[in-house]
């Protein structure tokens, strides 16, 4: 069987450059491209960090585009007292020496797209900027996706106010957007992220992974902050497994709805799991966290052993 083809919008990032390391390295996957957005830090580091993981990598044919500097109506206000002031925490990657292409994200996006309709996985790790902006320019990019996931949201808590997730509450405008624009949005949120920890047991299996783990894995986690104690949540990784091994996810489909007008709820994600019809999204709720990690670290080992036959 053919791997399917992704289209990863990211925010660089920890859990985004572990995201993109998975995308690298799981068979089934291929990485088509990445289109970058504000959000965890600001539009030139989220590039720079895309381009200089993937280099690192050894995955520098992959293209990236820049997109969205800011959110649709709102300040930008990034996630820097967790993802340190590069956004990579503590891993110091070598400069890129690539640039991204000369294509706006939002163009990128519509053009990778509309050249393969209906064989175009698109994931979405970041604030919904570019995903809004394209549905906008181009309504029928939601009939050509062959599916479209996203991390962010909860149908509880959030992370960075009691009611909303951060990439939702960065710009909720363009998520409620996305969310009304006729397609099935497949949510991977806090619900289930915050299942998928990086324990100590977890940090003792990326020893002896070579140069990912020694200058990425573990020294993005050394600099990850604001975690809990039970662990470190690898928040996007979950996006690219549940579109890779989508059996080992619990979802339920639901009407979600994003409240942009709230004086303490705005970005909150109003979920109804009980709703008896008109379902726009697929809630990820539960995860089998050992056959998860089998699969992560199943990726990372290959990909690991391709940088090391460099």
């Amino acid at each position: 069987m053919a791997p399917r083809r992704v289209l990863l919008d990211c925010d660089p990032g920890i859990d985004d450059a572990f995201a993109i390391a998975f995308g690298c390295g799981h068979p089934g996957l291929e990485l088509c491209g990445i289109t970058t957005v504000a959000g965890n830090v600001s539009l030139d580091l989220t590039t720079r960090n895309a381009l200089a993981v993937l280099e690192f990598l050894g995955n520098g044919q992959v293209p990236v585009a820049a997109g969205s500097p800011a959110p649709l109506l709102r300040p930008f206000e990034d996630a820097r007292r967790v993802h340190g002031e590069s956004g990579l925490g503590a891993a110091r990657l070598p400069a890129p020496r690539g640039r991204p292409v000369d294509t706006h994200a939002v163009d990128f996006l519509i053009e990778k797209i509309a050249a393969a309709p209906g064989e175009t996985t698109l994931v979405a790790t970041g604030p919904l900027t570019n995903v809004a902006l394209a549905v906008r320019r181009c309504p029928q990019l939601v009939a050509q996706v062959a599916d479209f996931v996203i991390m962010g949201g909860s149908a509880g808590r959030g992370n960075i106010t009691p009611a909303a997730e951060f990439n939702i509450w960065c710009d909720p405008e363009a998520a409620a957007i996305v969310f009304g624009a006729g397609w099935r949005v497949t949510m991977t949120g806090l619900d289930v992220t915050r299942q998928a920890l990086v324990t100590a047991d977890i940090e003792d299996r990326m020893l002896g992974m070579g140069p990912l783990a020694d200058e990425l894995l573990l020294p993005g986690l050394h600099g990850y902050g604001g975690t809990a104690r039970s662990g470190k949540p690898v928040h996007d990784v979950c996006a690219l497994a549940l579109v890779a091994e989508p059996g080992l996810f619990g979802c339920e489909p639901a009407r979600v709805e994003v409240e942009t007008q709230g004086r303490w709820t705005s970005g909150m994600k109003v979920t109804d799991c009980a709703a008896a019809s008109g379902h726009n999204a697929l809630v990820a709720m539960s995860v089998e966290i050992a056959g998860f990690w089998d699969l992560v670290f199943g990726a990372w080992q290959r990909v690991s052993a391709a940088m090391t036959r460099r």
